[in-house]
């Protein structure tokens, strides 16, 4: 097959991650691809938003097929995340405690509630959470770390990840070469993401600092 140049609609080069990860899906097809999406788990600032568009994009210029770049994609998702979750095993809930107790601004009480937390809505937490930039690499650690059933940790990954894979995939193979019409949606919604969880930790440590300096006060 002679390579086709590697362009966007307006006639750009792809440079950078996006030419790599052409580059690497064009060498080795639809197994490239997974393993790109694999190393986005691991490595959450290599942006899947980017990544699977490029996998439907690699796929509309007839390198593989649709399928074969959601099966790949979400193959690989599943091994990244399975990674993290073994991470998350190792670590274990001891040295969990151990560091959190050592950490500033922070009780026991608080990973108590957070484990409680998990035990209710884990299974939502990890089907949601591969839908959720930053987070889809992320919440495989705990998961690990709480030993959710191995069987129910990837039925939720492999639903998840499906839907979200198919959803980028789907779209840069319908767009072609316009597929960076994606980008700035996918990362106007990063940047909500990451804004939100910004303001959550700045407010947790607002208030945490607040009753520290409550209880100073009170004390004789």
């Amino acid at each position: 097959m002679i390579a086709l140049p590697l362009t966007t609609a307006g006639g750009e080069e792809l440079t950078g991650i996006s030419g790599w990860a052409v580059d690497v899906m064009e060498r080795l097809g639809g197994p490239g691809a997974g393993a790109i999406v694999a190393l986005e788990n691991l490595f959450p600032p290599i942006p899947s938003e980017i990544i699977l568009p490029l996998a439907g994009f690699t796929a509309s210029r007839g390198d593989f097929s649709l399928t074969a770049a959601i099966f790949w994609t979400t193959l690989g998702s599943m091994v990244g995340a399975l990674a993290m979750y073994y991470l998350g095993a190792a670590f274990g809930r001891d040295r969990m405690y151990w560091v959190w107790e050592r950490l500033p601004l922070v009780k026991t009480e608080d990973l108590e509630r957070t484990e409680a937390w998990f035990a209710r809505h884990g299974t939502k937490a990890v089907f949601f959470g591969r839908m959720v930039p930053i987070f889809r690499s992320l919440i495989s650690v705990p998961a690990g770390i709480e030993r959710m059933s191995l069987p129910l940790f990837l039925v939720l990954t492999l639903l998840g990840s499906l839907i979200w894979n198919s959803l980028f995939v789907g779209l840069g193979f319908t767009l072609g070469e316009q597929w960076p019409r994606i980008e700035p949606y996918a990362d106007t919604f990063q940047k909500i993401v990451i804004a939100l969880v910004v303001l959550g930790v700045s407010w947790f440590v607002v208030n945490r600092v607040r009753a520290v300096a409550h209880e100073r006060r009170r004390r004789p």
